[in-house]
């Protein structure tokens, strides 16, 4: 059972997100309620993420497959959504689709394949984002520039899925010019797939920033930042795989 001080703790540690947050919007001339905040849970135990669920959280994301379906099944996120945000497997889309109400992380054609026919296996339409790798890291998931536009018209084409949007996130080394510059470009990137109106889209979601860059994020159009140390406190890598 989690200790009261644990409990505080997380409440004051969302209260001062949601400052920061409001102040980042204001400071960029955005209303704060445009940007949901994303609690970041992987590791985190079904009684962490249920305790945290009564904060003043918008969604839940997780990163592995395993963990959604137990937090899912346990009603860990007393009814708010969860978000699949980590590396998809195509042999594990069929414990996703259906289960998490956005996957943020579709990245290549052969895995939006496998969410698609997923998706019109179950009669129901799958909401994703793309995931672009905007820092072109050879160790990092997502989709190429150069690449997306293809994914987005392959995506948008698609009846059972419903295209929402864009997620990245940036090199962890870059500086904080240069994250907020990653930052500006994927606002400018979801503004020219928006204007060409995909059939089956709705542009409208940026998922971006972290603990240690969302100020920056919301500053440049994020409407979800997903964030987990920030709230939840370190992670214990030796819970979860």
């Amino acid at each position: 059972m989690l200790s009261e001080e644990i409990r505080a703790r997380m409440a004051e540690n969302v209260a001062q997100i949601r400052q920061k947050m409001a102040e980042a919007a204001k400071a960029a001339g955005r209303d704060p309620a445009e940007i949901q905040l994303c609690a970041a849970c992987k590791t985190r135990t079904v009684e962490e993420v249920r305790a945290s669920a009564d904060l003043a959280i918008d969604l839940f994301g997780e990163n592995h497959v395993q963990e959604l379906v137990e937090k899912t099944d346990a009603g860990a996120y007393a009814g708010k959504p969860g978000h699949f945000i980590g590396h998809l497997q195509t042999n594990k889309v069929n414990k996703v689709v259906g289960r998490a109400a956005m996957i943020e992380s579709v990245d290549s054609a052969r895995l939006l394949d496998k969410v698609a026919r997923a998706a019109a296996g179950r009669g129901l339409v799958q909401d994703i984002l793309i995931e672009i790798n905007i820092g072109e890291e050879a160790s990092k998931s997502g989709v190429r520039e150069d690449d997306l536009w293809a994914l987005l018209e392959d995506a948008a084409a698609r009846p059972s899925v419903r295209l929402r949007g864009l997620m990245a996130i940036p090199p962890a080394d870059a500086a904080p010019d240069e994250t907020r510059a990653f930052f500006a470009r994927m606002r400018e990137l979801l503004a020219q797939a928006a204007g060409r109106h995909y059939e089956n889209a709705v542009m409208d979601t940026l998922s971006m920033g972290m603990s240690g860059d969302y100020p920056a994020a919301i500053r440049e159009g994020a409407t979800i930042v997903r964030i987990g140390t920030a709230i939840y406190g370190a992670r214990d890598y030796s819970k979860k795989g």
